[in-house]
Protein backbone atom coordinates (compact mmCIF):
# COMPACT_ATOMS: atom_id res chain seq x y z
CA UNK A 1 0.00 0.00 0.00
CA UNK A 2 1.30 3.39 -0.97
CA UNK A 3 1.35 6.21 1.60
CA UNK A 4 1.94 9.94 1.48
CA UNK A 5 2.44 12.46 4.26
CA UNK A 6 0.02 15.37 4.64
CA UNK A 7 2.79 17.82 3.72
CA UNK A 8 3.59 15.90 0.52
CA UNK A 9 -0.09 15.81 -0.41
CA UNK A 10 -0.57 19.51 0.33
CA UNK A 11 2.24 20.28 -2.13
CA UNK A 12 0.38 18.59 -5.02
CA UNK A 13 -1.85 20.54 -7.37
CA UNK A 14 -5.41 19.34 -8.03
CA UNK A 15 -5.11 16.13 -5.98
CA UNK A 16 -8.32 14.09 -5.63
CA UNK A 17 -8.76 13.61 -1.87
CA UNK A 18 -11.32 11.07 -0.68
CA UNK A 19 -12.33 11.65 2.93
CA UNK A 20 -13.81 8.42 4.33
CA UNK A 21 -14.75 9.77 7.77
CA UNK A 22 -18.29 9.89 9.15
CA UNK A 23 -20.45 13.01 8.63
CA UNK A 24 -20.23 14.03 12.30
CA UNK A 25 -16.43 14.10 12.00
CA UNK A 26 -16.67 16.63 9.16
CA UNK A 27 -18.45 18.98 11.55
CA UNK A 28 -15.22 19.21 13.56
CA UNK A 29 -12.71 19.65 10.74
CA UNK A 30 -12.50 19.11 7.01
CA UNK A 31 -10.38 19.82 3.97
CA UNK A 32 -11.95 22.15 1.43
CA UNK A 33 -12.40 20.46 -1.92
CA UNK A 34 -12.18 16.90 -0.61
CA UNK A 35 -14.83 14.40 -1.70
CA UNK A 36 -16.63 12.81 1.23
CA UNK A 37 -17.77 9.19 1.11
CA UNK A 38 -17.93 7.45 4.52
CA UNK A 39 -16.05 4.15 4.52
CA UNK A 40 -19.27 2.22 5.16
CA UNK A 41 -20.77 3.66 1.96
CA UNK A 42 -17.73 3.27 -0.28
CA UNK A 43 -18.79 -0.01 -1.92
CA UNK A 44 -22.25 1.34 -2.80
CA UNK A 45 -20.85 4.66 -4.03
CA UNK A 46 -17.77 3.36 -5.85
CA UNK A 47 -18.92 4.98 -9.12
CA UNK A 48 -18.21 8.38 -7.52
CA UNK A 49 -14.51 7.53 -7.30
CA UNK A 50 -12.49 8.43 -10.41
CA UNK A 51 -10.50 5.73 -12.17
CA UNK A 52 -8.33 8.06 -14.24
CA UNK A 53 -6.42 9.81 -11.47
CA UNK A 54 -4.66 9.01 -8.21
CA UNK A 55 -7.05 8.92 -5.24
CA UNK A 56 -5.62 10.07 -1.90
CA UNK A 57 -7.62 8.56 0.96
CA UNK A 58 -7.96 10.38 4.28
CA UNK A 59 -9.61 9.67 7.63
CA UNK A 60 -8.98 10.75 11.22
CA UNK A 61 -5.62 9.04 11.85
CA UNK A 62 -5.10 6.70 8.88
CA UNK A 63 -6.75 3.38 9.76
CA UNK A 64 -10.01 3.63 7.84
CA UNK A 65 -8.31 5.33 4.91
CA UNK A 66 -5.82 2.43 4.79
CA UNK A 67 -8.79 0.05 4.48
CA UNK A 68 -10.24 2.21 1.70
CA UNK A 69 -6.87 2.29 -0.06
CA UNK A 70 -6.56 -1.49 -0.05
CA UNK A 71 -10.13 -1.84 -1.35
CA UNK A 72 -9.59 0.71 -4.12
CA UNK A 73 -6.32 -0.92 -5.11
CA UNK A 74 -8.13 -4.26 -5.41
CA UNK A 75 -10.34 -2.60 -8.03
CA UNK A 76 -7.37 -1.29 -9.98
CA UNK A 77 -7.59 2.28 -8.68
CA UNK A 78 -4.29 4.09 -8.07
CA UNK A 79 -4.93 4.83 -4.39
CA UNK A 80 -2.61 6.31 -1.76
CA UNK A 81 -3.22 6.48 1.99
CA UNK A 82 -2.61 9.78 3.78
CA UNK A 83 -0.50 8.76 6.79
CA UNK A 84 -1.66 10.23 10.08
CA UNK A 85 -4.95 11.40 8.60
CA UNK A 86 -6.53 14.78 9.21
CA UNK A 87 -5.09 14.83 12.72
CA UNK A 88 -1.55 14.86 11.32
CA UNK A 89 -2.63 17.35 8.66
CA UNK A 90 -3.74 19.68 11.48
CA UNK A 91 -0.57 19.06 13.52
CA UNK A 92 1.55 20.09 10.55
CA UNK A 93 -0.29 23.40 10.36
CA UNK A 94 -1.73 22.76 6.91
CA UNK A 95 -4.94 24.52 5.73
CA UNK A 96 -8.06 23.11 7.32
CA UNK A 97 -11.62 24.25 7.91
CA UNK A 98 -12.73 23.89 11.51
CA UNK A 99 -16.42 23.46 12.36
CA UNK A 100 -19.45 23.99 10.19
CA UNK A 101 -21.18 21.91 7.58
CA UNK A 102 -19.73 20.35 4.45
Amino acid sequence: MQEITPAELAALDDAFILDVREPHELEQARLEGATHIPLGELVARIDEVPRDTTVYTLCHVGGRSAQATVYLESLGVDAVNVSGGILEWYRQGLPITLGGAE
